[in-house]
Order: structure tokens, then sequence, then C-alpha cells
């Protein structure tokens, strides 16, 4: 039987950190998808429709599902008929948040586990946020998203910037 694992976030946008962990994670399961999280509490440059396209014209393998899910993160594991979430840790910071969600999922559905991959070194520090916000500033983030993004997060950005002149 074929193992499928689900990458879960917001991908807000998607960094070099994210597509390495989506490589490493793709070379332990057989079948792994990308869940883009969709909270309308949540403010966001992209939608949810622009990320799950930046992630499949960044990822570029059709064996990896990128797909949106409005739920519960447990309640779309259940409903794809998967057991195994891979989440990224970067610092201590991030095993406190990921060690209470993993034991809330698990609480919520015991047959969850989740695996966690420590982030490559050049990526330990980069976060999504951070990299919103260097952009906005006019910083350079060409080495932390794929080019795609960038092109992509510019002309978001530069179109905000405009509407608040």
């Amino acid at each position: 039987m074929k193992k499928l694992a689900v990458y879960p976030g917001s991908f807000d946008p998607i960094t070099n950190g994210h597509l390495d962990l989506i490589r490493r994670a793709h070379s332990v399961f057989d079948n792994l998808r990308i869940g883009v999280a969709v909270n309308p509490r949540k403010k966001t440059l992209f939608t949810p429709e622009e990320r799950v396209e930046l992630i499949r014209q960044t990822v570029g393998d059709a064996k990896i599902v990128v797909e949106t899910f409005p739920d519960l993160l447990v309640q779309y594991l259940t409903r794809i008929g998967a057991k195994v979430v891979v989440r990224g840790l970067r610092a201590i910071s991030d095993f406190d948040y990921e060690f209470q969600m993993a034991i809330t999922n698990r609480n919520l559905n015991p047959d969850i586990e989740t695996l966690f991959l420590m982030a490559s070194e050049p990526y330990i520090y980069l976060s999504s946020s951070m990299v919103k916000e260097i952009c906005y500033f006019g910083g350079d983030v060409s080495s932390m998203v794929p080019r795609y993004v960038l092109r992509a997060m510019k002309k978001k950005i530069s179109a905000i910037r405009a509407e608040h002149l």
C-alpha cells in the first residue's frame, strides 16, 4: 500500500524553504499532497486559488497534488484517506507551536501522526511573513522565493501600495 502524506500550510507565499521540505517529504512518501489552508480570519497577500497556482508552478511535479482545504486539518486528512502530516521545524519556537498542533490533531483523531522535518540550514530563518515584509519595503528576496513567486509578489505589492497612495 502506498503511503500518503499531507504537507499543510498557508504558503503565503511559498518559499524556497517550503520547496526544500516538499522535495524531501516527496522522497520519503509515495504520494504527497500540499494542502493550502483556507482561513477567512487570516489576512493573506494571495487568495487561496493564487497560492495553489503559485505552488503548482514552482513544484512542477504532476505527481504532487496541490489543493485547498477549508476545514480542520484532521477532517481534510480523513476525507482524503491520509494519516501522516508533514511539518517543518526551524527553531524552538516552531517546535512549541507544532508540538501543540500535533497533540491536538492526535486528540481529534488518534490515527493521525505528525512527521517533523528539520529545515535545511539555508532556510532555518526563512518565513513567509518575513519575505512579504522585506518585499513590501523594497528589499531583495530573490534568494528566498522562486522567480515566478517573486514576480507575483512584486505585482501584488505594487497594486496594494498604489491603492494606498
